[in-house]
Parts: structure tokens; C-alpha cells; sequence
């Protein structure tokens, strides 16, 4: 049973178009605990940073393995990496549609389905933010401003994923 490691995730949130953001998004980046399922770490990003370039900077330290899907590829080479962390990163789509039925192959496909199941915990604190909150659309310009709602919208989600318990002790 895993009880330290991380689950890494991001998520494209719209930003209204105007004349002074040509891109006109903006990219959270979150990172969550996987034993408990509540975010950690929280890093905005425009969108056209790429998910593997801020996985390092998430990483609270204590984690011994790190699932990431398969924007986190080659996470193991990056120059500032300086922890001693298992990353469990997904096998590319094309890659496994190429694996065939053969013992090997349905084997790994196991082992990509087991880990999809470990990552599939990370999507939850996306969607209390997208439905629960309704925040599909930045409300501000900039990033700094942006990037701080999020810091609040993340940790009001693990106030929400946790209630029941939080209610069950009060």
C-alpha cells in the first residue's frame, strides 16, 4: 500500500482573450499527496510551460515515488532534479496501442491500468474546482493574481474532499 508519494497534474483553465495576453490561458499546476488525496503544492503557469518542466519544484521532499501522466515523460533526466524519487510516469498512448496481445504486453497494459487508478485520485481536486466552484475561467489578468485565487481555490477543494471527516469529529 503506497503511504508516501505524489501524484502530479495539470489542467488548462480558460483566460478571457485581451490586448495585453496574447495566449490567453493560463496553466495550473497542482501536486497531491497520494495517500491522503489533498494538494500539496500548487504552481501557475502560462500555458505553453510544459507540465515536466515544474515537477521537480512541487515535490514536498518526503515523497518516495511520484506518478505523473504522460506530460511528466523524461522527468527522470531533467538537470534540477536532486531528489531520490521513484517516478512512475504513464507509458504514450501510441506506445501502448503498439504493446499487442501478447503475455508482455498484457502485462504492461496491467501496469499502466493499475497506475492510471493511482493517478485518477489527482483528478478530484480538478473537478470540485471546475464544478463544485465553477471555475473554468480565470477572473483576473495576470498571473501573480491568478496563480494566488488558485492557491485558495486548492485548499478550500481539501477543505471539500474532506468534510465528511472534518464533520464526523465535530
Amino acid at each position: 500500500m503506497l503511504r508516501q508519494g505524489t501524484i502530479v497534474d495539470a489542467t488548462i483553465i480558460a483566460a478571457p482573450s485581451s490586448t495585453k495576453n496574447s495566449t490567453g490561458q493560463r496553466d495550473p499546476e497542482m501536486h497531491l499527496d497520494a495517500e491522503s488525496s489533498l494538494v500539496h503544492s500548487v504552481i501557475g503557469t502560462a500555458a505553453n510551460v510544459a507540465d515536466v518542466t515544474q515537477a521537480h519544484e512541487l515535490l514536498h521532499g518526503r515523497e518516495t515515488v511520484a506518478f505523473g501522466d504522460a506530460g511528466y515523460v523524461g522527468v527522470e533526466q531533467r538537470p534540477e532534479r536532486e531528489r531520490r524519487v521513484e517516478w512512475q510516469v504513464a507509458m504514450r498512448p501510441g506506445k501502448r496501442r503498439a504493446l499487442g496481445d501478447t503475455a508482455a504486453g498484457r502485462l504492461r497494459e496491467r501496469i499502466e491500468r493499475l497506475k492510471a487508478q493511482v493517478r485518477a485520485r489527482g483528478e478530484h481536486a480538478f473537478r470540485v474546482i471546475k464544478r463544485q466552484f465553477g471555475y473554468v475561467k480565470v477572473r483576473y489578468r495576470g498571473l501573480t493574481k491568478n496563480t494566488a485565487q488558485l492557491h485558495t481555490l486548492f485548499a478550500l477543494a481539501n477543505i471539500w474532499m474532506v468534510r465528511r471527516q472534518l464533520l464526523a469529529t465535530g
